[in-house]
């Protein structure tokens, strides 16, 4: 197809392939995520075959190797070359490689985060390309969230009769453990791994990102957030201010390249902790931390 639209998060992320560009497919994890296309979008990337014509004077001012178990796809390894971005003047270019594709395959990211049309070039691709293969869609999801002053996090999410629960905290605090425990007690699970924060009239929504093969889009009012850590029994500790905003900010996903960008977050944060109680939660990895919760609603 030369053409096809996506709703992640809420937003309408809309692909089309220009003049000699490649054939666009979606990837397994994007089926549940295409929406009947009516030429409106809140981003729209336009795909070019070849290689984008850069200024001779770009500054790369962030850069990414590879240091990353990818499981049974891909076995253990490291690439300087993974991921930069570019800048000149106030354009943007984002360089990559597709770790899970061919090695000749490349593309090449002209974006802004004033305006929602954005240019992909790419080379090498045999046969249809997804526009939106890893590592394009974290990086397409985090510099959009930029540009609309959401927020990007590691965490897990729930929604129980009718509230939201975000559990964020460092890798092995139990983000996952927690999503399952709540499921079985009949919560339903937005999403285990990368969530997006958006700001609404009514306060805040957490929303899910496609990782999994059978995701569909999932989203909830965040009524609370955990900052969770495994203890030897259930105990949560309201967190507020610097503390609480310093906290949560930990757990971002960011790009520390431009203080514009992170007074941006900063701003984005300040609002979410004046509205959301924040607390840090030593859970028991048992229904008991379900109930726990529950009990000492804030």
């Amino acid at each position: 197809m030369k053409e096809y639209t996506l709703n992640v998060a809420g937003y309408r992320i809309r692909f089309g392939s220009m003049i000699g560009g490649p054939d666009l497919a979606p990837g397994p994890r994007f089926q549940r995520n295409v929406v009947k296309s009516d030429g409106s979008y809140d981003l729209f990337v336009r795909v070019h075959t070849g290689v984008f014509p850069a200024p001779e004077n770009m500054k790369r001012v962030f850069h990414a190797p590879l240091m990353e178990d990818l499981g049974a796809r891909v076995p253990i390894r490291r690439l300087e070359n993974f991921w930069s971005v570019y800048k000149h003047k106030s354009g943007l270019m984002l360089s990559t490689v597709f770790p899970l594709n061919s090695p000749d395959l490349r593309g090449s990211l002209r974006y802004s985060l004033e305006i929602p049309e954005w240019d992909l070039y790419v080379e090498g691709a045999k046969g249809p390309f997804d526009p939106f293969e890893y590592p394009l869609d974290g990086l397409i999801l985090y510099y959009l969230t930029v540009m609309n002053g959401d927020i990007f996090i590691h965490g897990s999410a729930v929604e129980h009769k009718g509230k939201g629960y975000l559990f964020t905290g460092i890798s092995g605090s139990g983000k996952t453990t927690m999503a399952r425990i709540w499921e079985k007690e009949g919560a339903r699970v937005i999403h285990d791994d990368r969530i997006i924060i958006r700001r609404v009239h009514e306060g805040f929504e957490l929303h899910n990102t496609p990782v999994y093969n059978d995701d569909e889009p999932r989203s909830a009012p965040l009524s609370r957030i955990f900052l969770i850590a495994h203890g030897m029994h259930n105990e949560i500790i309201p967190m507020r201010g610097a503390n609480a905003l310093s906290r949560v900010m930990s757990n971002c996903i960011q790009h520390n390249w431009s203080t514009e960008i992170i007074g941006q977050l900063t701003g984005s944060l300040y609002l979410l902790i004046q509205t959301t109680p924040v607390c840090g939660y030593w859970f028991v990895p048992d229904s008991s931390a379900v109930e726990y919760a529950l009990t000492h609603e804030s």
